[in-house]
């Protein structure tokens, strides 16, 4: 049976309170302190408000990536795409109260600066930094390689610095256009409406596929990576 988003966003939630010591054993005080940041501003958005929610659990399961394979809560998040099925205000209540299990968690977490300073590190819009420091285009660069305005199935991430940002991956390595593959699964993943959870997607490992899906362009038949995405949005 399909699992929709609120039910994959109250799963991972749930193993992560679960499972809470092992993982701030596992995590840096860097990575926790993301973890809380991300924790903290999905239990602080609005329940009806969808991107920012999106925003906030994506940057709790970029906290996670650094946990070892075969941990626990590892599995759960490759399912926490959530495009076609996004998570519901369930996912905020729970945020809620995990944020005070872990508050009255006696594992010593970072200083209340060290989240603070993690949170601003995120996007003017709450996009997690770590996702612009991966290589890209400039729009003029993207113009170029477009012959012209670039397609919207192109991943476009606002840097508040630099101004618009296009993922290098979804290029050609010659200098050459769009990779035809990456548009037909930018479309799938909603690039357009969620370029940061579109990102994320790509720049992330996937278990599935068995490495991180940008770096598997060329190595892996396309319809595989298409199949990866469609099954995640489907919720298979």
């Amino acid at each position: 049976m399909n699992e929709g988003g609120e039910g994959r966003a109250d799963r991972l939630l749930a193993l992560i309170g679960e499972h809470r010591a092992a993982i701030r054993e596992a995590l840096d005080d860097e990575r926790y302190a993301e973890l809380l940041a991300g924790l903290e501003a999905l239990a602080a958005a609005a329940p009806d408000d969808g991107p920012a929610v999106r925003r906030a659990l994506q940057g709790v399961r970029l906290a996670l990536l650094p946990l070892p394979f075969g941990h626990p809560v590892s599995a759960a998040l490759d399912s926490v795409r959530l495009t076609a099925a996004p998570p519901g205000p369930g996912a905020v209540a729970g945020a809620r109260e995990l944020v005070a299990l872990l508050a009255a968690a006696p594992s010593q977490p970072p200083a209340a600066g060290a989240v603070a300073e993690a949170a601003a590190e995120e996007g003017a819009d709450g996009a997690p930094d770590e996702l612009l420091r991966a290589p890209a285009l400039s729009a003029d660069e993207a113009r170029a390689r477009c012959a012209g305005a670039p397609p919207p199935e192109l991943i476009r991430l606002l840097d508040p610095e630099r101004g618009d940002r296009y993922p290098r991956f979804q290029f050609a390595a010659d200098g050459g256009t769009p990779h035809e593959v990456v548009l037909e699964v930018n479309r799938l993943l909603l690039a357009d409406i969620d370029p940061w959870g579109a990102a994320a997607w790509w720049l992330s490992a996937n278990t599935w596929l068995g490495g991180t899906p940008a770096a598997l362009l060329g190595r892996l038949p396309g319809r595989r990576l298409v199949e990866a995405a469609a099954a995640l949005v489907e919720g298979d």
